[in-house]
């Protein structure tokens, strides 16, 4: 299966060592913490010596339709994620709520809602060609968007099952053990929770003897909707523009972005920590440590989007303690 990326270049390591020497040498910096590492990582993604304020952020969307979802995994009916994106394309819902306060644009991406994946625990999410067609679409999304100015993406997905599918993912790629990749999603009982850990047992069976293959068990584990974000998550890196990201979803889906195209990682935050285990497990991975704890499960971007203001506020403190950026040109 070939999905292949152009080389990805690391945000610069020297501004941001600089940023951090220059807050050290003050106390105001020094007391800024964590809210001045946020601020270097922001001023490394802009190629500044002091980071500035995202401008034109946008929220991307993408709904999804799993068949694994007809096991009964999930405490959402099973039309809950067509409520959600009329919802969202009406004006109203959470996300749309949430992009307003944070200053984001969004836009939704609904064209796999009417396309079921195979239940995972049977047979194959998709053809491989589905499969390099939705990265290729995810790429395409962000190509237009860093085209047209947006400076920062912040994906978001829906669907019912997504839980059930990530876990799936992420026990495969990385081989842990099902019941250590599972929480309870959408609000289940015990005995739902029993049916989602045979339901993600089983796929990882599946495909136990080709798990080092990332394409591959993406294709039959993940959908068209995952394979997006996929995609999304490695040619921002290689366009050299930042994702802020959160839920486990999306997080699998940067876990997974990382081992198709190395560094993507370095482009990339997370905006809060879910309560899924699996989640913990991806960012610990991916060496990344959320810019809040909230225990949001709502998915759709919501707790990244919450955490934008807060980035914002840190670039704009450390320009404060430490002063504007120097014009080009001008002595240090």
């Amino acid at each position: 299966m070939a999905v292949a990326f152009d080389p990805i270049e690391h945000p610069s390591e020297t501004l941001r060592r600089e940023l951090s020497r220059e807050l050290l040498r003050s106390p105001e910096g020094r007391g800024l913490g964590r809210v001045g590492t946020i601020a270097e990582w922001t001023a490394s993604v802009q190629n500044r010596t002091r980071p500035v304020a995202f401008r034109q952020p946008q929220c991307v969307l993408v709904a999804g339709n799993h068949g694994v979802a007809a096991r009964d995994i999930s405490a959402q009916p099973h039309d809950a994620a067509w409520t959600t994106v009329k919802q969202i394309a009406a004006g109203g819902g959470v996300a749309r709520v949430a992009a307003e306060a944070a200053g984001a644009s969004i836009i939704q991406i609904n064209d796999y809602l009417t396309l079921p994946t195979g239940a995972i625990d049977r047979q194959a999410a998709m053809t491989p060609e589905a499969f390099e067609q939705a990265v290729a679409h995810g790429a395409r999304v962000v190509d237009q968007g860093v085209d047209s100015g947006v400076d920062l993406f912040i994906p978001g997905d829906i669907g019912v099952g997504n839980s059930t599918v990530a876990a799936a993912v992420y026990g495969a790629l990385s081989r842990t053990e099902p019941v250590k990749v599972i929480g309870r999603g959408s609000g289940i009982d015990d005995n739902v929770w029993k049916v989602k850990v045979a339901a993600i047992r089983d796929a990882m069976f599946r495909v136990r003897t080709f798990s080092d293959d990332v394409p591959r068990v993406l294709a039959e584990l993940s959908g068209p909707d995952f394979a997006f974000l996929v995609g999304m998550f490695a040619q921002a890196a290689v366009r050299r523009t930042p994702v802020l990201f959160d839920g486990l979803y999306a997080t699998v889906a940067a876990y997974a972005a990382e081992r198709l195209a190395p560094g993507t990682k370095q482009w990339i935050m997370a905006g809060q920590l879910s309560p899924e285990p699996a989640q913990m497990l991806a960012l610990q991975a991916l060496d990344i440590i959320p810019v809040l704890a909230l225990d949001l499960s709502l998915n759709q971007g919501v707790g990244a989007l919450a955490a934008l203001p807060q980035i914002n506020l840190a670039s704009e403190l450390v320009t404060t303690v430490l002063g504007p950026e120097a014009p080009e040109g001008a002595p240090a």
